[in-house]
This record gives C-alpha cells, structure tokens and sequence, in this order.
C-alpha cells in the first residue's frame, strides 16, 4: 500500500495558439450578496412569508440570512439544511438575476440567445485566471464561466452553451487530470512495485 499520497488536480486549457496549464485549489472565500436594488428587500420577505413553494421560501432566507445577518454559506447552510456549496449557488444566481433568479431554470423551451457582446466577453474572460477577477477560485470550469457572466453581463445561459461558445473560439475546457505525488522519497518505487503485483 502507498501512504502519504496527496492528491493534486490541473485543468488544461487547449486553444490553436494556446496551452495554459495551471495547478486547481478551490479555497472558498465568503461570498456576499450585492447590494439590492429599491424594493428587493421587501420582495424577499413577501417571498419568504408568502410563498408555497417550500424550495423558493428556502432560497430566499438564505439570502435574507446574508443580507440580515452577515452569515456566511457555512452557517446559513446549517439553518437550511443544505451544503455550502448549494448556498453559494443561489446566492451567486440572486446576485446575477435578482429575485427571478430563485426560480428554479426552465428545463424546455428556447435557449437563450448568446450575444456579440457575451461572446466577446466569455474569450477574454477564460483567457484570465480568476483570482485577477476576484474569484475565490484558482481554475475555470463551465459552471463557474456560466456564474461569471452571468453577473456580469446579466445573461444566463446553460455550461453547455458556453462549452459551444468557447469551442467555436477554438478554446477547449478539459476535465481535470488527477495526478498523485507523495513526500514519500521511496513513492516512486513503490508505485512501481505495486503496478508490477497487480499485473502478476
């Protein structure tokens, strides 16, 4: 058996006069909600006190826990019940698209159609590393380019759509690559004897 083994992730971005690679550590930061616009506020609590739907009453305390309290995701997802990272995700959805943003994505009907000026944006964006952007974040992912734009353009459109996006500026966002390391001086050798036992 191999001990002290830790894990690291890279993502490789491939483009015709491209090749970035660089090292993946997602250290969350505390995210915030923006500051609302006239009414917002009132809105959330008609939402929260109002609503049937137990999924949007729940999206707008998470924000209201933000923007009340000051909670980070962690504490918030506590009260909710949910992950940190669901947290995050409606937070950053409010911020982009304010309360329409709680609702849950329509699954049929017209994609939204990708702009001049989102295509134009997306290219620079993904050519930036995110931490010169503010992001709590070291890599892109499609989720993370669709969350981006979305509040910075307005514009949300599904991973996929920005997957087709960045293909036709000839831009691939590739899975990550999993590669193990280990302090362990001997690591190497001892990798290899293991792969030669599996092989016997």
């Amino acid at each position: 058996m191999l001990s002290g083994r830790i894990a690291t992730f890279s993502f490789i971005y491939l483009s015709t006069n491209t090749e970035i690679v660089m090292s993946y550590t997602d250290d969350m930061k505390p995210i915030t909600v923006r500051e609302l616009k006239p009414n917002e506020y009132e809105e959330l609590e008609k939402l929260y006190q109002k609503t049937k739907d137990v999924r949007l009453r729940n999206r707008a305390q998470m924000i209201l826990l933000t923007v009340d309290h000051n909670y980070v995701p962690q504490q918030i997802a506590e009260i909710v019940r949910k992950n940190d990272q669901t947290v995050r995700k409606w937070i950053k959805r409010f911020n982009a698209e304010g309360i329409n943003g709680l609702n849950d994505a329509p699954r049929v009907g017209t994609p939204k159609k990708v702009t001049t000026e989102y295509r134009k944006r997306l290219l620079e964006i993904v050519r930036r590393r995110p931490r010169t952007l503010e992001q709590p974040y070291s890599m892109w992912t499609l989720v993370r380019l669709a969350d981006f734009m979305a509040e910075e353009i307005g514009l949300r459109v599904s991973p996929e759509t920005v997957r087709r996006v960045l293909k036709a500026g000839d831009i691939l966002l590739s899975c990550p690559q999993h590669t193990i390391s280990s302090p362990d001086p001997e690591y190497k050798v001892k990798k290899r004897r293991l792969k030669r036992s599996e092989i016997i």
